[in-house]
């Protein structure tokens, strides 16, 4: 399990290497007209990855089997052993189709799943406002019956303690409320014993990348939360998260814009299929 969540912090590093240098035009255009652009190059981007890690000539084949017996069934409706036989190869058919698809689809899980989660950091949540509140939690590592740590959030000018710290026993989670003060993207300190552990916090009107979470040491957090590195595995933080607000739209709002990435990228990749002469 640490070789994989290795693996996944060295991946994270790329990504948000590239993610960082490709997608900061979303801070700059508006976010319709950027979700939609990203959907459609990705569908471009997949369907020339789909063409070159399948077998196309087995598809082409397959598809081609399959026409003909369609048209078998059509022009021999009246036999029913015949019928019979062609519905049952045009099954055939489409479960090879399936099973040739696999290779492509397990290539480009890596890749669609980087791109997610740095679009997330996009698109998932809005920044704070200056004058907003939110909740920052603090999870640290241990039982509920560990000895808790002296713990404190060290005074910033970018953000106001309004509440807290509130200690959550059961969770073992420590909370405070803070208020957004200064534009911009600003480090948060905190003081745990004798370790100083940090974290993002981004404030502004405008679209920001912005880290939601400082993920603990699990593959599954840190592809969902990949801007910030990990917490190692001894460390006494687990992981710190601020609770920023949903973005609301259709195209670019929590949530709705997984949905309106995977729509605009597969009208675009079938729409551009003729053009790279790609079976699927």
């Amino acid at each position: 399990m640490d070789v994989l969540v290795q693996i996944v912090a060295w991946l994270n590093l790329l990504a948000n290497a590239l993610g960082r240098l490709l997608l900061a035009p979303i801070g700059w255009l508006p976010g319709w007209l950027s979700a939609a652009t990203i959907a459609a190059a990705s569908g471009v981007l997949l369907l020339i990855i789909f063409k070159y890690t399948s077998n196309q000539r087995a598809i082409k084949r397959a598809k081609d089997e399959i026409k003909a017996h369609l048209l078998a069934v059509k022009l021999f409706k009246e036999s029913v052993s015949v019928t019979l036989r062609a519905q049952g190869r045009i099954l055939l058919g489409a479960f090879r189709l399936m099973l040739l698809a696999i290779v492509p689809m397990l290539v480009m899980t890596v890749p669609v799943c980087l791109l997610l989660g740095q679009l997330a950091l996009w698109y998932q949540s809005r920044p704070l406002r200056v004058g907003e509140e939110a909740v920052v939690t603090m999870t640290l590592n241990g039982d509920i019956d560990s000895t808790w740590p002296k713990v404190c959030l060290q005074p910033t000018p970018a953000a106001e303690v309004t509440v807290g710290p509130v200690r959550v026993r059961s969770k073992r989670a420590i909370c405070w409320s803070v208020k957004a003060r200064e534009a911009g993207y600003h480090r948060v300190f905190f003081r745990v014993g004798p370790e100083t552990s940090e974290k993002e916090l981004a404030i502004g009107d405008r679209f920001m990348r912005l880290s939601p979470k400082r993920p603990g040491w699990s593959w599954s957090d840190m592809i969902r939360h990949p801007s910030e590195p990990p917490f190692r595995p001894n460390a006494p933080v687990k992981s710190i998260e601020i609770s920023y607000p949903d973005r609301e739209s259709w195209t670019c709002g929590t949530d709705s814009w997984v949905g309106c990435w995977f729509v605009i990228s597969m009208v675009a990749a079938l729409l551009l299929r003729p053009v790279l002469n790609v079976a699927i």
